[in-house]
């Protein structure tokens, strides 16, 4: 009995391998525009965040610190801004996955956060949210896009 390997899809056994290389190249380029967002439509998904932060030029701190230039921040090190123990003790740094998994239970992911938000759970808010979220520095200015 002889044991066949699975069959090649039709276009690498037609003499065109480069064909696989250049598909998968297509889906890696689409995950990561999936992941992209819309910065436009992340404004509308802040409009939860509104009620306790601030985030652009002149943000300020409110029941919740400003959010300009967060992603690559430590967690509960804003000058100004009083943090629960649980936060200053976190360890975190706020890049993307962090964001993620804190943003979808902010109590799950740091147990004694003073932060109350039933959580961010589709992703297509979480992508435009994070999108928005990236385009601010330090003094809340735009960056240019790139």
């Amino acid at each position: 009995m002889t044991i066949r390997p699975p069959a090649l899809p039709r276009f690498v056994r037609r003499r065109r391998p480069w064909a696989g290389v250049l598909a998968a190249c297509a889906a890696a380029a689409l995950a990561t525009a999936a992941h992209a967002g819309d910065p436009e439509a992340g404004a509308r998904v802040f409009m939860k965040c509104r009620a306790c932060h601030q985030i652009g030029e002149g943000a300020k701190h409110t029941a919740g610190p400003q959010l300009n230039a967060l992603i690559g921040r430590k967690a509960g090190t804003v000058d100004g801004y009083r943090f629960s123990d649980a936060m200053k003790n976190s360890g975190l740094t706020w890049d993307e996955a962090t964001l993620r998994d804190y943003l979808k239970a902010p109590r799950a992911k740091v147990p004694g956060t003073r932060m109350i938000f039933l959580g961010v759970t589709r992703e297509s808010e979480m992508d435009n949210l994070l999108a928005y979220l990236r385009q601010f520095d330090a003094d809340g200015k735009i960056r240019p896009a790139q």
